[in-house]
């Protein structure tokens, strides 16, 4: 028998009521040499990684796999988890939280739903990007080439 199954109303309540952050992810998808970076279709315009909100029922993994495919055609292969993003002003819309993975991928690229062109760019020569990607980029970079 689970424990915690007896619902607190007041708790019930805050939840129903809370306008918390919106939970979304990110993904740095490894391709032919370089980094995959979609061309936004909607505001805020510009260059972005691939990625999307997590939608109700759907796990952080499944969501992330689902963005890159709706985005870029591209299957996920070895995905790894590589670092939440947090900082409340990252999405000047509102405050969201990512967690951004690292995958290869796999098939061939081509933009769809919210990407309105797709680009493979390499790593030394990623461009300046929404929200907070370019810093996710950064952080990619310092840890793959941290000497220890």
């Amino acid at each position: 028998m689970a424990l915690c199954m007896e619902v607190d109303k007041g708790f019930e309540e805050f939840i129903n009521n809370h306008n918390g952050p919106k939970l979304s992810v990110d993904v740095i998808i490894r391709y032919k040499g370089g980094i995959v970076l979609v061309k936004r279709k909607f505001r805020p315009f510009g260059l972005a990684l691939p990625g999307g909100y997590v939608e109700y029922g759907e796990s952080v993994e499944q969501a992330v796999i689902r963005e890159a495919k709706e985005e870029t055609n591209l299957d996920l292969v070895d995905l790894q988890q590589f670092h939440t993003y947090s900082d409340p002003k990252r999405d000047t819309r509102h405050h969201t939280i990512s967690v951004a993975f690292v995958a290869e991928g796999k098939g061939e690229l081509i933009a769809g739903d919210d990407a309105a062109e797709t680009l493979v760019v390499p790593l030394d020569k990623v461009p300046s990007l929404c929200f907070d990607h370019s810093q996710i980029i950064l952080d990619y970079i310092n840890e793959k080439y941290k000497v220890y």
